[in-house]
């Protein structure tokens, strides 16, 4: 059997990302006021996991680290497909940086025992460090390949990957365990169906805290990130705005004279 984790984040609904909100004394983000959605990317790397969940035998656990209400999108991989649902959540592990988050999803990973395969999206909508998934693998000492785009060949022991590069990609041959980054270039999610949801409502999500991992306290959260935010300011937009009229030919001339005035071109 094939042990697949699929590390999934809870982030604000981009949808409203105009809600979201700064703490001004901690400077992380305050995600009790937006909804929470499955990271986009994770959702490729669920996918990636569930296809090949079709191909071979594979047990599929899904991790997160956040609130209560995050528990909700562990929930829904539980009702694509997945088989065991884990979420992290305590108040220490709250303010996390990018480091933190890795060090603390690892414990989890290896309480959870069993893996092969480490899936992460290649980067999250609200942090966008792409650092959680490398930061993994350096912690658990296995390999990583980011920016996956296909999985050419996967069997027991080695993996034949294509990873995205500025015009063009890279082939490499990986032994597992091992972590994967993906790319959206990698599949297209399937989506939520009434009977997964059904099965979903039988299947238990675990719930971890600090005392389960057996960590201490100065070792995740705000206090185990060793990236701070000093300072947070606000800036105003003071570009102007000008509505050009006429015929779309008028308009592209217009707008290319201005363009040249300017030495744009």
């Amino acid at each position: 059997m094939l042990n697949i984790v699929v590390c999934v984040k809870a982030v604000p609904d981009p949808k409203q990302a105009c809600n979201i909100k700064i703490d001004p004394h901690s400077k992380t983000l305050m995600r009790c006021d937006v909804p929470l959605v499955v990271n986009p990317l994770d959702k490729n790397a669920m996918e990636a996991a569930l296809q090949l969940k079709e191909q071979f035998d594979v047990h599929i656990s899904v991790l997160s680290m956040g609130p209560p209400e995050a528990g909700n999108i562990v929930k829904e991989c539980l009702a694509l497909g997945a088989d065991q649902g884990f979420l992290l959540c305590d108040p220490a592990f709250g303010g996390a940086d990018a480091y933190a988050t890795a060090f603390t999803l690892a414990k989890g990973i290896e309480k959870i025992g069993a893996y092969d395969v480490i899936i992460c999206g290649m980067a999250s909508s609200d942090g966008s460090t792409e650092w959680v998934g490398p930061e993994i693998a350096a912690i658990l000492n296995i390999p990583v390949v980011t920016m996956v785009k296909e999985i050419v060949e996967s069997d027991r022991d080695w993996w034949k990957i294509k990873a995205s590069l500025e015009n063009g990609y890279r082939l490499m041959q990986v032994k597992l365990p091992a972590v994967f980054t993906v790319t959206r270039d990698l599949n297209t999610p399937g989506t939520l169906s009434f009977s997964g949801i059904i099965k979903a409502r039988k299947k238990e999500i675990i719930r971890w805290a600090i005392s389960d991992l057996g960590v201490p306290a100065e070792a995740v959260g705000l206090k185990g990130s060793p990236t701070i935010v000093s300072e947070l300011s606000t800036t105003e937009s003071k570009r102007e705005t000008e509505i050009i009229a006429g015929t779309r030919e008028e308009k592209a001339e217009l707008l290319v004279q201005k363009l040249a005035d300017v030495g744009v071109l």
